[in-house]
């Protein structure tokens, strides 16, 4: 039994320690390519750059959606003036609020799209009202065409903001989701902030409302353009 045992421990130790050289060696053979956690950098860790530019490219429809809730501060005045309904503040709030009737229609069925159809269709197809709305406001004659476009925008406004977030959540790594979570607020304040600088000349140049308008129109055709060519959702792809 003595023999017999001592043949148990020293085959145990054998296993033992020819188990931990291997490991030993997998990670002296591995060295900086393994992650904290143990997985491999290509796999496990994924370079922050690989969707950077997916990111931006989504993140457009935050911009385009901050920049249409302030585009109407700085020119409400010129617009009500040339469209001839100047002192109706009733007209005016309208103008100013009626984007944002057609944010909540367009958020209702954002979901719906962005399942339906994927989230780099849904936000191409946000951008698509956001450019012909902003193209009817641009060349409009008359309050009621006015309202229309502000309308159209509206849908988009609402479907993108929200598909926004889900598709950078879903391309985005985990060591960096919470920074790039942030680009969609940060998008938003950014596009306020360029609606007041854009509108600034307003009430100085005749309609300069106008190319305030049409303005918004490029980034929307960016997006609908650039996400042609950036990734589905990783997420959307294997529901």
């Amino acid at each position: 039994m003595s023999m017999r045992g001592r043949h148990l421990d020293a085959y145990s130790m054998y296993k033992r320690g020819t188990r931990e050289h291997g490991f030993d060696a997998f990670d002296k053979e591995q060295g900086p390519e393994r992650s904290l956690n143990g997985v491999g950098k290509d796999i496990g860790v994924p370079s922050w750059k690989r969707s950077l530019r997916h990111v931006l490219v989504a993140t457009l429809s935050s911009f385009l959606y901050g920049y249409h809730l302030g585009v109407v501060n700085e020119t409400l005045e010129s617009i009500s003036r040339d469209l001839g309904f100047h002192g109706n503040t009733m007209a005016e709030g309208l103008v100013v609020s009626t984007c944002l009737g057609g944010a909540f229609v367009g958020s209702l069925f954002s979901g719906l799209i962005a399942d339906g159809v994927g989230r780099r269709r849904a936000l191409q197809l946000c951008a698509l009202p956001m450019i012909i709305g902003a193209s009817m406001s641009a060349t409009a004659k008359s309050l009621w065409a006015m309202l229309l476009g502000r309308l159209f925008v509206g849908t988009g406004m609402g479907i993108g903001p929200a598909v926004a977030a889900l598709y950078v959540t879903e391309v985005s790594p985990a060591y960096v989701r919470g920074t790039y979570g942030s680009f969609t607020q940060i998008a938003t304040g950014l596009g306020l902030m360029g609606s007041l600088f854009i509108g600034f000349p307003a009430k100085a140049v005749e309609g300069w409302w106008r190319i305030c308008f049409w303005a918004s129109v490029a980034p929307a055709a960016i997006l609908a353009l650039f996400m042609e060519f950036s990734v589905e959702s990783p997420h959307w792809l294997f529901k």
